[in-house]
């Protein structure tokens, strides 16, 4: 740092130093000589009077006379007065900075003594916050375990609707056919076609009957799958809110490791982290109501598994049944064409052999 002022001395031996290594003894070199202290003018002021107190030069420098050396002389003792007089006031002056300081070391120690023993009840309380937040992560590990598995179930039972939709679709396969193999059966098969036309409504009403109900079985199932599988998304939602609960936990615990921060609001952190552990018991509460509503609804699921299952079960039954139906009816109608045909065939053959008899009984044409 630049002193305030510089005397006429420190200008004289800078100057005498330039001079010795033989440069010019301008200002800046001058100032630059005592370390970029002093102001222009004042180095410039001084620098006139020392060339006025010197005279013209000759060629050749002279030798200092008596009044010279008398004057150094004078300059020196006011140099070692006012140098005594700058330590005096920096030895006071450093005094009383050592009694500022050790004032602020003993205020500063009072000040660290307190923040230990806030830090200590700080870390005394996140051990306890740690604790709670292991309890809720295990707790939130179960939910997402029974979560899992309930989602399994419900993949399941979609998995079963979607085979009997597709043994559905089958059945339906199936009737068309019934149905394109008797429209051909019409066809070719008229005069029989009213003796069998009510044995074949009665049953197809039959087969309609039991379609329908089947139809209505499984859209039940269906709807019921669908609501379990809303139930699952709501209870993923919670899953989701509990899970976002617990990182805002979890970065909010990260926000005390810099404890030395926090020295300053310890106290209210301390009353902050009161209030949140109550907040965490609540929320721990409510995760115990969720794992019960959870199990209760695990319950449900697996009765309701279980009636899918004899439903199912009934289902296959009711499928078998009208397939042997629709088989034995399949059977009659391929016995009734192929003996249809037989009697269309039969009276074609007697009448190309009445035909053929009646041109041997018509006489020969005479020509004209």
């Amino acid at each position: 740092m630049a002193r305030a002022g510089i005397y006429k001395s420190e200008v004289v031996r800078a100057r005498d130093r330039l001079l010795a290594s033989g440069r010019y003894p301008s200002i800046d070199a001058v100032r630059e000589e005592l370390g970029n202290t002093g102001s222009k003018g004042t180095i410039h002021r001084y620098l006139k009077e020392i060339e006025e107190e010197e005279g013209p030069a000759t060629g050749s420098r002279v030798a200092v006379s008596e009044a010279i050396q008398d004057l150094v002389g004078r300059l020196a003792s006011r140099v070692n007065e006012e140098a005594q007089e700058r330590v005096t006031a920096a030895q006071a002056q450093h005094a009383e900075q050592i009694s500022q300081h050790e004032q602020a070391a003993a205020a500063l120690k009072a000040e660290a003594l307190s923040a230990r023993q806030q830090l200590e009840q700080t870390q005394r309380t996140l051990v306890s916050e740690k604790a709670g937040h292991s309890k809720a992560n295990e707790a939130l590990s179960r939910k997402t375990l029974e979560c899992t598995q309930l989602t399994q179930q419900v993949l399941d039972l979609q998995e079963r609707l979607a085979a009997e939709e597709r043994h559905r679709q089958s059945l339906e396969e199936k009737h068309q056919h019934a149905r394109q193999a008797l429209e051909h059966f019409r066809q070719s098969s008229k005069e029989q076609r009213e003796q069998d036309q009510r044995k074949h409504e009665q049953q197809m009403q039959y087969l309609q009957a039991e379609l329908r109900s089947v139809n209505e079985v499984l859209a039940g199932k269906r709807q019921e799958a669908v609501h379990a599988l809303q139930e699952n998304a709501r209870l993923l939602g919670d899953l989701s809110r509990a899970q976002s609960d617990l990182h805002t936990a979890q970065e909010e615990v990260r926000s005390l490791r810099p404890l030395k921060d926090a020295l300053g609001f310890a106290e209210g952190r301390t009353e902050a982290l009161g209030q949140r552990l109550v907040e965490q018991d609540a929320a721990l509460e409510q995760l115990s109501t969720a794992k019960d509503r959870l199990q209760a609804w695990g319950d449900g699921l697996l009765a309701e598994k279980q009636q899918l299952e004899l439903a199912l079960a009934v289902a296959r039954a009711s499928v078998a049944a009208q397939e042997n139906i629709v088989a034995s009816v399949l059977d009659r109608f391929v016995a009734a064409a192929t003996a249809s045909e037989a009697a269309v065939k039969k009276t074609e053959v007697e009448a190309e052999g009445e035909e053929g008899e009646g041109e041997e009984k018509m006489p020969p044409k005479t020509q004209a």
